[in-house]
C-alpha cells in the first residue's frame, strides 16, 4: 500500500519533503507516491541513496500556495498535487494522503474529492496534544470553524475510534472543552453539544477546561475548529517560547549550565515530548480517505514521522473503523 505525499506542499518544499521520504522510505521501509513537479523532484531525488522501487512520482504541474484561497483546488488548480494527490486515494493500491501545504486547500479538496463518511457532516482535524499521562487526542483544530451540536458528537465518536486504534487506549474517555466545568457554561453550541455528548456517547466524561489538556485527564477532547485552532497556536507558541526562556535564563548562570549538562539527557527527553515533528501529521477524520496535514513548516523529520503516521493508520485500518462506528445506533 502506497502513501500518497504533496511533493509540493510546505514553506521547504519540496525539499524537505523529499528528504522527509527518503529518511521515511530507507528506516519504514514503506512505499511512497510523490506528486508534484516532476522535474523539481527528480532532482531532489539526485541527492540520495535509496531503495528506488519504493519511490513512484507522479507529475502534476500547479502548484497550490499557502495564501491561497482554499477553494482554488476545486475551482481552478485541477492539476496540482493536492488534487492529483487526494484523487489517487480512490483508485487500488494508495492508502494515505499526505500535505504540509495549504491546509483549507486540503480540507476542500478532500470534501469534494473524496466525499464524507455516511454519518459524517463535516471533517474535523484531528492533533496530539502531549500530557503528563502520554497523550491527548483534540479535535477539531481548524477544519469546521462553524461547528453544530451533531458535528462535535460525531468528532466525539471518531475520537473514539482514533484512540483506541492508534494510541491504544482500549477504553477512551472524552471530554468536551470548555470555560468551566458546570454543564451552563460556554455558548450554546458548548450547552447543546454537552446534552448531546451525555446522552448518546457513554465515554463522555463533561466539560474540561484548556488548562486540563495537558494534565491529561482525558483521551479525547472535541472543540469546534475556531477555539481548537486557538488552542493548537497557543500551546505552540507557548512550548517554543518557553524553550528559549529556560535557555536564556540557563545560560546567565554558570551554575545552572553545569545543572543542565547535569540534565541533558532528561531534558532532551523532554523536549521531544513536545516537539511537533514527533507526532507527524495531523488526521483529517470524516472524510471518505486516509488524509494527513503536516505543519507548513514541517523539515524533513516531521515529513518522516507523518508518513510513519499514515502507515500506522493504514495498518490499524483505521478509515474502515471508523465507518463502522458511524453507522452504530444509526
Amino acid at each position: 500500500m502506497k502513501i500518497v505525499v504533496d511533493a509540493m506542499g510546505g514553506d521547504f518544499a519540496p525539499q524537505n519533503v523529499v528528504a522527509g521520504v527518503v529518511d521515511a522510505v530507507k528506516e519504514y521501509h514503506v512505499s511512497v507516491t510523490l506528486v508534484g513537479i516532476k522535474e523539481s523532484i527528480e532532482a531532489e531525488l539526485k541527492k540520495y541513496q535509496f531503495p528506488k522501487d519504493l519511490v513512484e512520482v507522479i507529475h502534476a504541474p500547479e502548484v497550490v500556495a499557502m495564501d491561497d484561497p482554499a477553494t482554488v483546488v476545486i475551482r481552478q488548480k485541477k492539476q496540482s498535487s493536492i488534487s492529483i494527490g487526494m484523487g489517487l486515494l480512490k483508485k487500488e493500491g494508495y492508502g494515505a494522503f499526505l500535505s504540509a501545504g495549504n491546509t483549507g486547500a486540503c480540507v476542500a479538496a478532500s470534501t469534494f474529492i473524496l466525499g464524507m463518511i455516511p454519518g459524517v457532516d463535516r471533517p474535523g482535524i484531528g492533533c496530539i496534544f502531549p500530557s503528563l499521562k502520554k497523550f491527548t487526542f483534540v479535535i477539531d483544530v481548524g477544519a469546521n470553524t462553524a461547528a453544530k451540536p451533531e458535528h462535535i458528537l460525531q468528532y466525539a465518536k471518531m475520537a473514539k475510534v482514533y484512540a483506541q486504534a492508534v494510541m491504544g487506549r482500549a477504553t477512551p474517555t472524552i471530554g468536551l472543552l470548555n470555560i468551566g466545568e458546570e454543564e451552563c457554561k460556554g455558548t450554546g453550541l458548548e450547552q447543546e453539544a454537552h446534552k448531546l455528548l451525555e446522552e448518546k456517547e457513554p465515554c463522555f466524561i463533561g466539560n474540561l477546561e484548556a488548562n486540563e489538556i495537558f494534565l491529561g485527564k482525558t483521551d479525547c477532547i472535541v472543540c469546534d475548529g475556531y477555539v481548537g485552532n486557538i488552542t493548537l497556536k497557543v500551546s505552540e507558541g507557548l512550548m517554543e517560547s518557553a524553550g528559549k526562556l529556560l535557555k536564556r535564563e540557563i545560560t546567565k548562570n554558570p551554575i545552572a549550565i553545569l545543572g543542565a549538562i547535569l540534565l541533558k539527557s532528561s531534558m532532551s527527553e523532554a523536549k521531544k515530548s513536545v516537539d511537533y515533528s514527533e507526532y507527524g501529521g495531523a488526521p483529517l477524520l470524516g472524510v471518505n480517505g486516509l488524509v494527513l496535514i503536516s505543519h507548513g513548516r514541517s523539515t524533513p523529520k516531521a515529513i518522516k514521522n507523518a508518513i510513519r503516521a499514515a502507515k500506522e493508520q493504514v495498518e490499524h485500518n483505521v478509515l474502515k473503523k471508523i465507518k463502522e462506528e458511524m453507522v452504530k445506533n444509526d
